[in-house]
């Protein structure tokens, strides 16, 4: 099973998350943050990742904390559930239309975490969450799982779409590339031998 359970807590949150990589899209999220909840659930849904999340969380400052350690704790389950990737397809690819907004999304889970992000998100807000703070969570992610991801916006201009593209397409860029290849089961996707 590709599971993992993690809880982190520090003076600003105290997060419980469970990850399994082969569920059927089930989660149960209570961040704090209503729209993050939301990003997360169809996150979960549309990469049929099963995914339990809570945090409890100084949302009375703002959400920056809450957004950018539960980005932590969800890169360090894809980490902990990938283990040392043998069998992996690595890489994985989409482009998402979400009304007018178009995302293109590509991931390499090559242990070396980077993001390249090429967002014209118009808004400052979305509601009450700051529409900065989707680059937060996704720096945090891919630091800590270790992959390199591109984001880029090829078209938009309702930020709400813009950013429930880039949640939806992720999800399913990451389960093409954490999904196990029949054709090389055993084997480590890298020259290298290790990942």
């Amino acid at each position: 099973m590709r599971t993992a359970t993690l809880n982190r807590r520090t003076a600003e949150t105290e997060i419980a998350l469970t990850l399994d990589l082969d569920g059927v899209g089930t989660s149960q999220v209570d961040t704090g943050c209503g729209f993050l909840d939301h990003m997360l659930t169809l996150f979960a849904r549309h990469g049929r990742f099963d995914l339990q999340v809570s945090c409890k969380g100084d949302t009375y400052v703002d959400d920056h904390h809450t957004v950018e350690d539960i980005g932590i704790c969800l890169g360090d389950a894809f980490a902990q559930t990938l283990g040392e990737k043998r069998g992996i397809r690595r890489y994985g690819s989409a482009i998402l239309p979400m009304d007018e907004a178009l995302i293109l999304t590509a991931v390499d889970s090559s242990g070396r975490g980077m993001l390249c992000y090429e967002m014209n998100i118009p808004t400052e807000k979305v509601g009450t969450f700051d529409t900065e703070l989707t680059e937060e969570f996704l720096l945090a992610f891919t630091r800590r799982s270790g992959m390199t991801l591109h984001v880029r916006q090829l078209a938009g201009t309702n930020s709400h779409h813009i950013i429930e593209g880039v949640f939806k397409s992720l999800a399913r860029t990451l389960r093409e590339a954490v999904s196990i290849d029949p054709d090389f089961a055993d084997e480590i996707p890298s020259t290298k031998g290790v990942l």
